[in-house]
């Protein structure tokens, strides 16, 4: 038995095959490590943030969400879901949060799920995996399984919107959160201190006004490089994707030369226990961090 068992929700960006199928190998890897069992929720669906706030009301995002609810409280009884995409923890958390506090709006959405044969009992807890791994084991066993510190690298920590506010991770500050400098630590690398940790990467600007996007994914890039960082680390698909794929077309723009690797906290973790660079998913990033592909090939 596991040390720890939870209901696995891994969104659209981090199923297999998908554009963030590489956090979902790292994040595999790193709770073989850790003995963490994660049992995918039987025929999930989206959670509607891509699409659900374009003008489709509030019912049908609801129960998106309430749906995978029922099916892991079905499926899965008594465990805690578990996302590692920031965009689905924050959906599924919102729509919790709103389905506890709105007895006509569960009612509705009880309405809807029974037309698919379904019905809400109890809502599991929503957490993100950042979380379980702080709370529910903390640093000090994190750095337990590290074989293979990764010293003299420098890593900035990216948070993002949306691990940050409304929700945020226990005990952490909205405006400075420290857990993604305590990870990197743990594993042994070092921590820049820079003062865009927490900005918006322009998501959901980034089709409808790219250009106001791409300044914001400057002025992250460029402090993390003028403080030191040579990568950046991030809890969220979604920033990983637009700090990472609109470099090119910011080096056109301004005249840069950025090229900053841009990976997820588990990639870093997977290889400081030992991993490899394909456990790892490093083949997955569009930036290559070439110096942790050498780092795993020692």
């Amino acid at each position: 038995m596991a040390r720890k068992e939870y209901a696995f929700y891994p969104g659209c960006s981090s199923q297999k095959g998908a554009s963030a199928s590489n956090y979902l190998v790292s994040v595999q890897s790193m709770c073989k490590t850790l003995d963490i069992k994660m049992t995918e929720i039987p025929d999930w669906n989206c959670c509607g943030a891509s699409v659900s706030y374009a003008e489709s009301g509030e019912l049908p995002r609801i129960a998106m969400n309430a749906r995978n609810f029922a099916l892991a409280e079905t499926n899965l009884p008594g465990q805690e879901i578990v996302a590692t995409c920031a965009a689905c923890w924050l959906g599924s958390r919102e729509s919790k949060e709103r389905l506890e506090h709105n007895s006509q709006l569960l009612a509705d959405t009880q309405t809807a799920l029974k037309e698919a044969g379904l019905q809400i009992k109890a809502i599991p807890e929503i957490r993100h995996m950042v979380e379980v791994l702080i709370e529910d084991l903390g640093y000090d066993e994190l750095a337990k399984p590290v074989k293979k510190p990764l010293q003299g690298m420098k890593f900035a920590g990216y948070v993002g919107c949306q691990t940050n506010r409304p929700f945020g991770i226990a005990g952490e500050s909205f405006e400075n959160p420290m857990y993604l400098d305590k990870l990197i630590e743990t594993v042994g690398g070092e921590a820049v201190k820079y003062d865009q940790k927490v900005t918006c990467c322009g998501g959901a600007l980034a089709f409808s006004e790219p250009e106001k996007a791409q300044a914001q994914i400057k002025d992250i890039i460029e402090s993390a490089y003028d403080n030191g960082a040579e990568m950046l680390v991030t809890p969220c698909p979604l920033c990983q994707a637009n700090t990472e794929v609109y470099q090119g077309q910011i080096n056109k723009k301004y005249g840069t030369k950025f090229n900053m690797p841009v990976l997820y906290y588990s990639q870093l973790m997977t290889l400081a226990y030992g991993g490899s660079s394909k456990e790892a998913g490093l083949n997955g990033n569009v930036i290559r961090a070439s110096k942790l592909e050498q780092f795993a090939g020692k």
